[in-house]
């Protein structure tokens, strides 16, 4: 096992109305003036705005707000929220919605504390971040795990660039959970969701470092857990048992505790952000639809890993076969769920369909600069690795 710092201090309030509580808890971290960011405007029809403005109101709590975040968030509306954050005179900055909302309000935070730098000089590393803005969380969408996360992920429209920062300045000060938020989300945003959360722990749980048995079964059951509850809640999407627990396990699987011990790989990320960066593809379908070409490929560097992965998670019988046929069965079977939940498994099964040879190696160059470094470590993905698998998932 190897060392690790874990400090995950957001402050928590799960369960239902969860959200009535947003008033008195910015109250108790001192917050006086609360910039409120939203996505296309669910939370409006739904009158959930309604409810926290009233609840902010009622603790003499001033607030703004700036609707209008997209799925693959970009730089350019974070930029202009935080002019308007900043005019305001914010100190806290409220996220209402899943995690393209909650990295925007990130980005916003950071730009309000350091408002002499633009944010993407931190997302590209010319600038190093030292401070930020208190920020709450109200979840509507479990999926991106960005409530409890120390990651944010921008997408600079001008550039043709997804990238991410890692940084414990991204944990958010408060998240209010409440599972019944989720239940009028588009089915094909649960799933995605889902699909997302079971990534954040199998990019953790694929890496080359082993012998960290508890993790290895915090992930597991993690796992399983969301296998089960997603077969609930795809039929019946106000089961707050399934919701419940797909919920909680997206705020763990990306708050890094399923990694401790280990490091993350997350090179499936890295040819899934170059895919939505150009198609503007649901991060959660591009994901599906690398994974496993990419476990088909790497697969080799540690069969018996697979095979562990099938007999624990898939529940693969000891005596099915070599680790090597337990490992293609593990794989497999994945696959096929994602397939149950209708997730694209395939790049041919995206919106911007079959690509060609061209896109692929454009594809190639945006995740490894053109050739000039490797991403992910259980089998670093250099540019020929991710044009092969790239190709192995082109139908």
């Amino acid at each position: 096992m190897q060392n690790f710092n874990f400090k995950c201090p957001t402050d928590i309030v799960f369960g239902k109305d969860a959200e009535l509580q947003v008033g008195k808890k910015i109250k108790e971290y001192g917050g006086s003036h609360v910039f409120i960011v939203y996505g296309g405007g669910s939370v409006v029809r739904t009158g959930l705005l309604s409810r926290i403005e009233r609840v902010l109101t009622e603790s003499g709590i001033a607030f703004t707000v700036r609707g209008g975040v997209k799925p693959n968030p970009l730089v350019s509306h974070a930029r202009d929220g935080v002019r308007e954050a900043i005019a305001f005179g914010a100190d806290f900055i409220l996220a209402v919605g899943g995690g393209s909302v909650i990295d925007t309000a990130k980005a916003i935070a950071h730009g309000v504390a350091n408002p002499e730098t633009d944010i993407w000089d931190f997302w590209c590393g010319r600038a190093k971040l030292t401070k930020t803005t208190p920020v709450a969380v109200v979840l509507t969408l479990a999926a991106a795990g960005s409530e409890t996360s120390d990651s944010a992920v921008l997408t600079n429209e001008e550039m043709g660039v997804k990238g991410g920062i890692n940084t414990p300045f991204n944990r958010p000060t408060l998240a209010f959970m409440n599972p019944e938020l989720t239940y009028t989300v588009p089915k094909k945003q649960l799933v995605a969701g889902i699909s997302d959360i079971l990534m954040h722990t199998l990019e953790r749980y694929f890496t080359k470092f082993s012998g960290n048995k508890f993790t290895d079964l915090v992930a597991e059951a993690l796992i399983k857990d969301v296998v089960k509850s997603a077969r609930v809640a795809v039929k019946d999407q106000q089961n707050y048992d399934a919701m419940s627990e797909i919920m909680w396990a997206g705020s763990v699987s990306h708050s890094n505790f399923t990694e401790l011990g280990r490091c993350k790989d997350f090179s499936c990320h890295k040819l899934g952000h170059a895919i939505s960066a150009k198609f503007d593809t649901t991060h959660g379908e591009s994901l599906t639809a690398i994974w496993g070409s990419w476990a088909e490929y790497v697969y080799h560097d540690d069969t018996a890993r697979f095979a562990h992965f099938a007999e624990k998670v898939w529940d693969v019988p000891a005596d099915f076969g070599d680790d090597e046929a337990k490992a293609k069965e593990g794989i497999h079977r994945q696959i096929a769920f994602f397939e149950e939940l209708g997730m694209p498994t395939s790049l041919g099964q995206l919106p911007s369909g079959v690509l060609k040879e061209s896109t692929i190696k454009d594809l190639a160059d945006q995740v490894t600069a053109k050739g000039t470094k490797t991403v992910g470590n259980f089998h670093p993905i250099d540019w020929q690795a991710a044009v092969d698998i790239y190709t192995m998932a082109n139908h």
